[in-house]
């Protein structure tokens, strides 16, 4: 075989690319070793000699990079080490650390020990060795350890301040000494980092302490909360002054935080002062120290960037609020100064001076707090009138209530006339925003830029909610608020649901969904309470739910096919109506004087008007919810007869018919059907109970023996037909009664003849695989076995002890659940297996 190339050639070939890549990884590291080099000078610069080592000129790729650096690093195979900066700043601070006990440990344990020169020369030199070490530092470029040197000077700076009060003036206040010491040394700090740009830590500290001084000189002289707050608010001035015109970040970032803390602090005394005023007299002063707050917020305001703008409006807006209404509060009685803080806060959208957007818009978002924390605090009375009726449920017709609307609320002792601000605040709120929903559009154009951006459709539609919820709640307080008559009271909630209905319709022609659904909310709750209240007298259970009924027709009929209402609603409408008919037709029977049992006869008339109802209606949306609820009545009915068997059957036979002219219609014949059969087996058997009748079993025979009869030649033209539709309802006819009589039997007879009569059916229903005889007769004879088996059962459960029946139940839970997969797949093959039976 012949080599192409020759070997000797194709060695030459390869000597040469191992060459290459030799060079080239030597290349590689040579410049990953400049590159870390590199890095580590720009961190942590040398104080002297060269500067960093960069590429040689050189004509080689090789020389051009630098010769490649010995030892394991270079291969990047070594140990990780920890990076300069950050070993470097860890060592600066321990030293700071130490340098600080040190000094502390000097000025508190060895200062005695030295003479008055001294000391002031030790202080002195330190001091101003550790005040001139940054500036050299800085010109080496070494700026951490400038940095640490320059903490340190503060700190002794400090504690030359402590020792100068120590040996000079031991005797001078501390409060008054405080505070000079804070400002000179403010001062000094401030001019330290002016002159030297490069440190970062002066100029904060002399904001920091500038903040003591005018507060300390207020303490010392004892010029009380106002006085505080005056400095408080001086402070705050000048930190703002600092935050605006600061070139360096600290220092603005400082003068913000400072300015949030004193001028927040010194507002907060000027209105606990302004609250706890005895007169308006009394209220001025603390006035004017909000109102200049409030004028130092705009200040800063107009020249901060936006979001700052809107919160600096916030405040002032407050800060202006709680300065007059303070006034106003000051000279009305308990209750209504939340009346004057409203009127303040409503005009301060009334503002038209030219403060910027950012200010106005931070100016209306000041007024809607004003505005919601008078609403929340009218609240209370409007929740006590509105869950008040609930106290008359104990008393149905107990006639009327004493001492009128106050009276029927259960509220007599409460102190009315302190609340009666709150319908007053309540309608005003209601007037505003409603004013302002039906003439949105105006006002945003007279609000100018400040809002036309920002109020969209969704604030028109909150404000439209709010003004429809405030004036239900004004006008539902105001007849208690007033101390009307019971009356009164009722007349005014009933007018009070119809308008909030009325509403809920007109908003939703409108399109205004969210007031739609408010006054809807609030319409449905007031018939709650009115419904509930009326029930106080009889006149006033028929009046109100007549009227109730009358409403909630009208409104089903005007929801009914409007196009974006759904059909929940108008259903919930249509369903309420049924039970305001409900509940005048069940009292008809003790206005006559009948027992409760004769009084569920005439109720029934509310299921029939339903059926007749839904056979007009048919497939409307609305057909099904009112059968269900006339339903519902009709079962209120059988429970009010049960203690009566006669008109118990009279009822079940009733609600029978009902069902069964129900259940001429297709679409509700399936369950309509089985439900009158079994009212009507259930009607008579109740009959029979009547009676007296021992052996219900003469009686059923005669009936389950031709309808199985019926069944079986059934089964035999349809063998798909259903075994329950083929036997159940013959089977139920005489096993079910048969299963009560055994219950109540002392005697074995019967008992032991059911129980032999429902097995024969189970194993029937098993070996022809007839669901309707397994079930049925296994259930039976699982109840017959259980009614035989209790005394015995109880006599054991008496003589074991009472451990033993947890014990036997946990045993089972476990064996359940450690089983339980299977016992799952049991349960399911059992449910198929029933599932294809017929």
């Amino acid at each position: 075989m012949e080599h192409v190339p020759p070997p000797a050639e194709e060695l030459a070939l390869l000597d040469r690319e191992l060459a290459r890549l030799d060079a080239r990884r030597a290349q590689l590291l040579t410049r990953r070793a400049w590159l870390v080099r590199v890095l580590g000078a720009a961190a942590a610069p040398p104080a002297a000699g060269p500067a960093p080592w960069g590429p040689p000129p050189g004509r080689g790729p090789v020389a051009a990079w630098g010769p490649a650096p010995a030892g394991p690093a270079a291969g990047g195979f070594g140990p990780p080490q920890a990076s300069a900066p950050g070993a470097q700043n860890v060592l600066l601070v321990l030293g700071g650390l130490l340098l600080t006990v040190a000094a502390l440990a000097f000025t508190l344990v060895s200062w005695g020990d030295m003479g008055i020169g001294g000391r002031s020369a030790v202080l002195t030199a330190v001091t101003a060795g550790a005040l001139l070490a940054p500036v050299v530092l800085l010109r080496r470029g070494l700026s951490s350890t400038a940095e640490a040197l320059a903490a340190l000077a503060t700190v002794l700076m400090v504690l030359d301040a402590y020792a100068l009060y120590e040996v000079a003036v031991p005797d001078a206040d501390g409060a008054g000494y405080t505070a000079t010491a804070a400002a000179v040394l403010a001062v000094l700090w401030g001019a330290y980092g002016l002159l030297v740009e490069r440190l970062r830590l002066p100029l904060p500290l002399a904001v920091c302490a500038a903040q003591l001084p005018l507060v300390l000189w207020a303490w010392a002289a004892d010029g009380g909360p106002l006085w505080c707050a005056a400095a408080l608010l001086v402070t705050a001035a000048l930190d703002g002054a600092v935050a605006l015109r600061a070139g360096r970040v600290p220092a603005r970032v400082t003068a913000c935080v400072a300015l949030c803390v004193t001028g927040g602090s010194g507002l907060l005394v000027a209105l606990v002062e302004s609250l706890s005023a005895a007169g308006p007299a009394g209220a001025v002063v603390p006035g004017a120290l909000l109102l200049a707050g409030a004028a130092l917020a705009v200040a800063g305001a107009r020249r901060a960037p936006a979001p700052f703008g809107v919160a600096g409006g916030v405040v002032a807006g407050l800060a202006s609020v709680a300065a007059v209404g303070g006034v106003l509060a000051a000279g009305l009685p308990d209750g209504w100064p939340v009346l004057g803080y409203l009127l303040c806060g409503g005009a301060l959208l009334g503002v038209r001076a030219p403060l910027g957007a950012p200010v106005v818009r931070g100016l209306g978002w000041a007024s809607g707090a004003v505005v919601a924390g008078a609403v929340l605090a009218s609240l209370p009375p409007v929740t006590v009138v509105a869950a008040g009726p609930v106290s008359r449920l104990g008393g149905v017709w107990a006639g009327v209530p004493r001492d009128g609307a106050r009276g029927a609320v259960g509220a007599v002792d409460l102190p009315w006339a302190e609340m009666g601000y709150a319908p007053v605040v309540l309608l005003l709120v209601a007037v505003a925003l409603g004013a302002a929903y039906r003439w949105w559009e105006g006002l945003l154009g007279r609000a100018g830029a400040a809002w036309r951006g920002a109020a969209g459709p969704a604030w028109r539609g909150a404000a439209g909610s709010v003004a429809v919820a405030s004036g239900w709640s004004g006008l539902l307080v105001l007849p208690v608020v007033l101390g009307l008559s019971f009356a009164a009271d009722l007349a005014v909630r009933l007018v009070l649901v119809i308008a909030a209905f009325a509403a809920a319709v007109t908003a939703l022609r409108a399109g205004a969904r969210g007031v739609a659904a408010t006054a809807g909310v609030l319409g449905a709750a007031g018939a709650l309470g009115a419904g509930v209240l009326s029930l106080a007298t009889e006149a006033g259970t028929y009046t109100v739910f007549g009227l109730l009924l009358v409403v909630c027709a009208g409104l089903t009929v005007a929801l009914d096919g409007r196009a974006g209402v759904s059909p929940v609603l108008v259903s919930a409408a249509a369903c309420a109506a049924v039970v305001c008919a409900g509940v005048p037709m069940g009292a008809l029977g003790a206005s006559l004087g009948w027992t409760v049992s004769e009084a569920a006869v005439p109720l029934l008339a509310v299921p029939a008007v339903t059926v007749l109802l839904g056979a007009r209606l048919k497939r409307h949306a609305v057909a099904l919810p009112v059968e269900l609820t006339g339903a519902a009545v009709a079962a209120v009915a059988a429970a009010m007869a049960v203690g009566d068997a006669r008109f118990l059957a009279l009822v079940l036979a009733l609600c029978g018919v009902l069902a069964a002219g129900t259940a001429l219609r297709a679409e509700r014949r399936p369950f309509a059907g089985y439900l009158a059969t079994g009212l009507f087996v259930l009607a008579a058997w109740v009959r029979l109970s009547v009676a007296g009748v021992s052996a219900p079993e003469a009686y059923t025979l005669p009936v389950t023996v031709p309808a199985l009869v019926v069944g079986m030649l059934r089964r035999q033209r349809d063998p798909a037909a259903s075994s329950w539709a083929a036997y159940g309802a013959g089977l139920a006819v005489t096993l079910v009664p048969s299963l009560g009589a055994a219950w109540t039997d002392a005697q074995w007879t019967r008992p032991l003849l059911l129980g032999l009569a429902a097995l024969g059916i189970t194993l029937v229903g098993a070996r022809l695989r007839l669901q309707a005889l397994l079930v049925l007769g296994g259930a039976v004879l699982a109840l017959d076995a259980l009614h035989e088996l209790a005394p015995y059962v109880v006599q054991v459960a008496g003589a074991l002890p009472r451990w033993v029946v947890p014990a036997l139940a946990g045993v089972l839970l476990l064996a359940v659940g450690a089983t339980y997969e299977k016992r799952l797949r049991d349960a399911r093959r059992l449910r198929e297996a029933l599932g294809r039976m017929r």
